[in-house]
């Protein structure tokens, strides 16, 4: 197969991918698609190919060759199992929303990347690819020639720590430096000094200030050209253009005073400018760093393991209380919470959290399992390999291919002002000179650089972003784990609530618990529990609590039908255990009651018979919710407990019974063709579908390891007589984010009135645009502070 190299990154191209520009000149895909991503509007491109053929490619050859090495890519990635590798790379020069958008499109660039997310606080980007059909190697490549070169220290990633960039602060302290001085031998000038000494060498202190001034214009000022080049070149004009446009504009003027002997120029407030600038960007970066919402929320996300202890005793402990060597103990359909070496015989490992596909990768006894990865049928034991990292647990929740088709109201909002702010800010500036040239030049020099400074669309692009990012925090203290910010938007707009019963709006820690029917035997007994002990049912955890402790018997074969019960067989002996209906056994219509059958080698022994216990504060909650919301409760049980739950609840709430999980999936799919925003309550087990289906899906945790992608958000049992001011809660959100957005737009519009009438110097403006950035956040935080503790 004929390979030629590629004539501006340099990578290989076989031919039925070369694309030709001349009989010598070979393209690969990537690079023709960044052409022509780039050369949108008549712009040119980066690499500009037909302007400049033959240019050389970037020089990379040799660089990476350690990743040739699977020993060090195993380092590197945070996940591998057949077509599916994710990693995630460190981009320092990640630095605009242009940057965002160039490096969650690397699917189109390159073959075999499918997804690519950019974390912007901390400068990565992760990426999911097929390993079959690109290397890392050649990520990596593309990466560093279209100008993203990623950092790549294998000593960072086993410590988790990144090298911190000081670029900021050089950058400050020069401009500081610059700033003094001038200002210092600016002062003759500002009190206009008639002396003969200062007379005869002004021309030379007014060329020493030029030169004072060229470190901070060149260097300190960089960041902001380099952004405004970059946002040009990819069609998304951001706010660094007019700030740009204004530092260069007072450059020129100023350093045309000085040669045409006009005067001293504006060196001074050029360089302060350029100072509180940089300033205000670091006070930016504190402040956003002060307010990591993301992180904060991340570290209470509230997952719960059973450890296995040294004398084969099991507890259910939090997983950031899992040490490298523990022994673990993965049920049925719970997520895997950290990677670690399989103990027991097989096992059967779904990793839809990670890769989006739902086919079980069978694993056996010495093998690597991932975080991530779901257990399906028997139970499991497993040792742990690292120590358990939320964060990532957390990205795997928030996977793109769980997240549901819904339009964000005010991010789009956001979206649009944000396009068209550039454009208007640069009119209003060019139309201000114009008025003013004719009049005063100095004014209209001062007016032009102070509307292209004063105004920032910054205060109004993070007040959505810092509101709900206070909200995800607040609700996370108190115990209700949302998977993104986009889920507040959603819980506002809920007009009717479908419950759960077993598992929701029943506790699964209380319940009186009856046996009827034949004796069970100690070995019976035995079986049971050993069977109960692989489910994660509400029911299967309650009766597992309930039997006395004993020793442990080896599953061969589990089967887990949701909506029906479990079958197992151990020793050649067939367990089932469920409902009437799947142990084949038929019940009196009169007898009305939660239980679970059981039944061993075909012999039908009893029931277990459940007499719920309802959560506590549920009278009240349902009785608050139905004010605003149509409540209905859905159980996939018989109608024994109608009689108690109409006791209970509002008259007007809806009971229907005998439910099963795909009726439940059709019920919420009908109440939507009817135009309603429904929220789903369950336990995400037997409700993943319908948790799925909704417009917002609940999962009541009852300090358990199971979730499912369906599901919006997590919601501690302990907390939930609370979800009345949670909803409440995301409704004034919804009233902070449109406050801030008048109290940002009314900051423009006064900040703009005075610069376009002469009245604000640039040096003045520079110091008050990061501040209103600063005013917006500080805003949003304190009034959803406010209303999280007012609200009740």
């Amino acid at each position: 197969m004929e390979v030629k190299s590629c004539f501006h990154c340099g990578l290989g191209v076989t031919k039925e991918d070369q694309i030709v520009f001349d009989e010598k000149l070979f393209c690969c895909n990537g690079c023709k698609t960044v052409y022509e991503i780039f050369s949108l509007n008549d712009m040119t491109c980066y690499y500009d190919f037909e302007k400049s053929p033959g240019a050389t490619p970037l020089d990379i050859s040799g660089k990476y060759d350690f990743l040739d090495n699977e020993g060090i890519v195993s380092k590197l990635l945070e996940f591998k199992e057949d077509k599916t590798a994710i990693v995630s790379l460190n981009i320092p020069h990640i630095h605009c929303s242009s940057c965002i958008w160039i490096l969650e499109n690397l699917q189109k660039l390159l073959k075999g990347i499918s997804i690519s997310q950019v974390n912007f606080p901390e400068k990565k980007v992760r990426i999911t690819y097929n390993p079959e059909v690109v290397s890392l190697k050649t990520i990596v490549h593309l990466l560093s020639s279209i100008g993203y070169e990623p950092y790549i220290s294998l000593e960072n990633y086993e410590t988790g720590k990144n090298n911190v960039d000081r670029s900021l602060i050089y950058k400050l302290g020069l401009a500081f430096f610059c700033f003094g001085n001038i200002m210092l031998l600016s002062f003759p000038e500002y009190f206009e000094v008639k002396e003969y000494w200062l007379d005869n060498y002004r021309p030379f202190f007014r060329w020493l200030i030029f030169a004072l001034s060229l470190p901070s214009f060149l260097y300190s000022a960089s960041g902001y050209y380099v952004s405004a080049y970059k946002s040009i070149k990819s069609g998304m004009l951001n706010i660094d253009i007019p700030i740009a446009l204004g530092i260069i504009i007072f450059f020129v003027r100023s350093t045309f005073d000085i040669v045409m002997d006009y005067g001293s120029g504006f060196f001074d407030s050029l360089t302060g400018l350029i100072f509180f600038m940089l300033l205000g960007k670091m006070f930016q970066i504190k402040t956003y760093s002060f307010l990591s919402f993301e992180r904060d929320f991340k570290s209470y996300f509230p997952i719960a393991i059973t450890r296995i202890n040294s004398d084969t005793s099991e507890e259910s402990v939090p997983i950031y209380d899992i040490e490298k060597g523990n022994r673990l103990l993965i049920r049925n359909q719970e997520l895997i919470p950290v990677d670690g070496i399989l103990i027991s015989e097989k096992a059967e490992i779904d990793y839809s959290f990670v890769t989006g596909e739902a086919i079980p990768i069978t694993k056996k006894s010495g093998d690597k399992v991932f975080a991530g990865g779901k257990q399906i049928g028997k139970v499991i034991e497993m040792e742990v390999l690292h120590s358990v990292s939320q964060s990532y647990l957390t990205q795997l929740w928030s996977n793109d291919v769980f997240q549901k088709n819904v339009q964000q109201r005010h991010k789009s909002i956001t979206d649009t002002i944000s396009r068209y702010f550039t454009p208007i800010l640069l009119l209003i500036a060019f139309a201000g000179f114009g008025y003013w040239f004719f009049i005063d030049v100095n004014t209209a020099f001062n007016v032009f650089t102070a509307v292209l400074i004063v105004a920032c669309p910054c205060a109004l692009a993070l007040t959505a972003p810092f509101t709900m990012g206070n909200v995800l925090r607040i609700l996370g203290k108190k115990k209700f784990y949302l998977k993104n910010a986009l889920v507040i938007e959603q819980l506002a707009k809920v007009d009717t609530i479908v419950f759960d019963k077993t598992g929701t709006i029943t506790t699964n820690k209380k319940s009186n618990i009856s046996y009827e029917g034949k004796v069970l035997s100690e070995e019976n007994l035995l079986i049971l529990k050993s069977v109960l002990r692989a489910s994660n049912h509400p029911l299967s955890r309650m009766l597992y609590d309930f039997l006395p402790e004993c020793k442990r018997l080896k599953i061969s074969d589990f089967e887990e039908i949701t909506g029906k019960g479990i079958q197992a067989n151990i020793d050649g002996i067939k367990v089932q255990v469920g409902s009437s209906d799947f142990v084949e056994k038929s019940e009196e219509k009169s007898i009305q009651q939660t239980s679970v059958h059981i039944k061993i080698n075909e012999i039908y022994f009893g029931k277990y018979i459940f007499n719920n216990q309802y959560r506590e504060g549920l009278e009240e909650l349902f009785r608050n919710l139905s004010i605003n919301y149509q409540i209905k409760v859905l159980s996939g049980d018989n109608e024994g407990e109608r009689e108690t739950l109409s006791a209970i609840l509002p008259k007007e709430t809806e009971l229907i019974f005998n439910q099963k999980p795909e009726q439940k999936l059709e019920f919420i799919k009908k109440m939507q063709q009817e135009g309603k925003n429904v929220m789903m309550v369950g336990d995400g087990l037997n409700d993943a579908g319908a948790l799925a289906q909704s417009n917002i899906g609940i999962s009541i945790s009852e300090n358990v390891n199971v979730f499912s992608p369906a599901c919006d958000a997590i919601l501690d049992a302990n907390e939930f007589k609370k979800l009345n001011y949670f909803l409440k809660l995301s409704k004034k959100s919804i009233t902070t984010i449109k406050m801030s957005f008048a109290l940002s737009f009314l900051y423009n519009v006064v900040g703009l009135s005075f610069a376009i009438t002469g009245n604000l110097k640039p040096l003045v403006a520079a110091i008050i645009m990061p501040l209103s950035t600063v005013t917006i956040v500080s805003f949003v935080t304190l009034m959803s502070n406010y209303y999280a503790r007012r609200l009740k």
